[in-house]
């Protein structure tokens, strides 16, 4: 029970620091989205939390308990840390003491301590979105290009290349269609794409056409993978600008006009974003 408190303890040390950078990157657009998601991982954590704890008792899922696992998590993290109340000896009858509300303040007032410690570490780190944004701004001065600015709505690589077709290639096509495209030529060819089909976590390739259903039919957000399937679809090289390293290329020899195309890793609160380039107009 000491080890697993102290891991969830941990945890939600983590949980804290990591929705703490998030609301920092928020921009007003993405402020809605990122407190939704701050809470949707702060209900996952603490389900899992109670989970974890009906487990190690050998309690049955729904079982009832005269003290709920999130209780006792808060009771057993801080007793070293909180005194016992001592109640007030009176002739008069006792008021019956809410010890619900008194153990769910202790785990407030420990929430809101590790709050602080992590503001407090993230003060001292540097603003890696600012250091992005510049970075980037100055390699579009150099290179005469301007950002194409796209919505963060998990679509952004294929509405990125969908502006480039349009502005490179005199092409009109659909983010849909896009999607599609790249599916059929990953279906159509997994020998190619099966490096970026591996997942690290199971050390085995994940199935194509669970993949291809999901990048077709869902917000799925798109990558290198979509890139290069993209590629071979249009037979262009697609340039990705990067801050900090050189701009990656793929499928270099192919003989249609370049696309390109700019990838943020830390400027958007809601992750990974692409924008297009367009050629600086003099």
């Amino acid at each position: 029970m000491e080890q697993l408190l102290a891991q969830h303890k941990k945890e939600t040390r983590d949980l804290v620091a990591t929705t703490t950078g998030m609301r920092k990157q928020a921009t007003k657009s993405t402020r809605k989205e990122v407190l939704k998601r701050i809470a949707q991982m702060e209900a996952d954590l603490k389900i899992r939390h109670e989970k974890e704890l009906r487990e190690l008792n050998g309690e049955e899922p729904g079982e009832e308990q005269e003290v709920s696992p999130e209780q006792l998590l808060a009771q057993m993290s801080l007793a070293e840390e909180q005194k016992p109340v001592e109640a007030a000896v009176s002739a008069e009858p006792k008021k019956k003491r809410n010890r619900q509300k008194e153990r769910l303040a202790k785990r407030e007032a420990e929430f809101k301590k590790l709050q602080q410690e992590a503001e407090s570490e993230a003060s001292t780190q540097p603003n890696l979105k600012e250091m992005e944004l510049n970075n980037i701004a100055q390699l579009c001065t150099v290179g005469r290009l301007v950002q194409q600015n796209i919505t963060p709505d998990g679509h952004c690589l294929f509405a990125s290349i969908a502006d480039q077709l349009q502005e490179r290639h005199g092409i009109t096509v659909s983010v849909q269609q896009l999607r599609t495209q790249a599916a059929n030529q990953i279906r159509n060819d997994p020998d190619t794409f099966a490096p970026f089909l591996f997942d690290e976590e199971t050390m085995e390739n994940r199935n194509v056409d669970e993949y291809t259903a999901k990048l077709e039919n869902t917000v799925m957000w798109g990558g290198d993978l979509e890139i290069l399937a993209l590629a071979k679809e249009y037979d262009c090289p697609i340039s990705v600008m990067m801050s900090g390293r050189a701009p990656m290329k793929i499928n270099s020899d192919a003989q249609q006009p370049e696309l390109k195309l700019v990838y943020y890793q830390h400027a958007f609160g809601l992750g990974e974003h692409y924008n297009s380039l367009r050629d600086m107009v003099s």
